[in-house]
């Protein structure tokens, strides 16, 4: 193993980003059951839920119930997703204190995701950052910023564009740049976060939302890391996939992120049993789309050296 670079932190998405795309409702027991074991793994950031029309995506339709149970458990920083007042309010009212807002930088996306244009997004924003408290934590992030599903590849200065209007309401948040499709890759991801760093130093931290649609999930990870990114969101046995984005699958596996941290010897906190653990109740979930290496090939590893200790 090579020297220590430093700590990374992932952000495990599974419970919102993974699971709102299931189509088989998910019992709300069940959804705390695994947020427990990721917690119990090491996560300690945890994107719990998302509080939206319930129409419009019912899998999220207990989010109050899932973010007053976390805001309870002890070490949890637990963020859930909010797109306009309304629904902060409520998230407010169920205990949360720490707010993931969205902009995509594509404007066909922004409406397709949510029925408003990137200016009633940024104004619903504004909003938002005017109703929450100051002490709130805020996460910013930029959805399709290196590539759109309807518009194709996103140009570098839209995305420096989005930045600077949200940061003009409130400047301490973390940004994430977010590849929604999976069509990004390595040197675009360095050149945006290089870009992105350098216009803006003041902006608190930045964050990689990465989905392995076309298997470089990691490799634009590692990129981002290069290029001096130290938060990364991550799903638990790689399930999810954007349903406002045709064809994106899930999110990189938080398995294949922490094996390759592990590998190059940058330190990320997590239990690898107790990870699994999590991987395997998550993957078994009916209708759940899973995906990743790591916990696959180590799955094979062991029943290869099964056989071999039966022999």
């Amino acid at each position: 193993m090579m020297a220590d670079r430093g700590a990374v932190t992932l952000v495990e998405v599974a419970p919102r980003d993974g699971f709102q795309s299931v189509g088989r409702i998910i019992s709300t027991g069940k959804k705390l059951e695994v947020i427990r074991q990721l917690h119990a793994a090491g996560l300690r950031r945890i994107e719990t839920t998302s509080f939206v029309s319930a129409r419009a995506v019912p899998q999220m339709a207990d989010a109050a119930q899932i973010a007053a149970a976390t805001a309870r458990m002890v070490g949890l920083d637990a963020q859930v997703l909010v797109p306009n007042a309304a629904h902060a309010r409520r998230a407010m009212e169920s205990g949360a204190e720490h707010f993931s807002c969205f902009l995509s930088a594509s404007e066909p996306h922004n409406l397709a995701n949510i029925k408003r244009t990137r200016a009633q997004s940024l104004a619903d924003y504004a909003e938002i950052i005017a109703l929450i408290p100051v002490s709130a934590r805020v996460r910013f992030n930029v959805s399709t910023a290196f590539d759109c599903p309807f518009a194709g590849r996103v140009e570098a200065a839209e995305v420096i564009a989005t930045i600077e209007a949200a940061l003009t309401v409130r400047n301490d948040v973390e940004v994430a740049l977010c590849d929604t499709t999976g069509r990004a890759e390595p040197a675009q991801v360095d050149s945006l976060f290089r870009q992105a760093a350098t216009r803006f130093p003041g902006v608190r931290s930045w964050a990689f939302h990465a989905h392995d649609t076309y298997g470089l999930g990691c490799a634009n990870a590692y990129a981002a890391y290069l290029a001096g990114v130290r938060v990364f969101d991550a799903s638990v046995a790689g399930i999810g996939g954007c349903p406002f984005a045709p064809g994106a699958t899930g999110n990189v596996a938080t398995e294949d992120l922490a094996w390759m941290f592990d590998r190059m010897g940058v330190l990320h906190g997590l239990d690898w049993a107790a990870l699994g653990r999590a991987g395997n109740v998550v993957a078994a979930i009916e209708g759940a789309r899973s995906g990743g290496r790591v916990r696959v090939a180590l799955a094979a590893r062991e029943r290869a050296m099964a056989e071999v200790a039966f022999q």
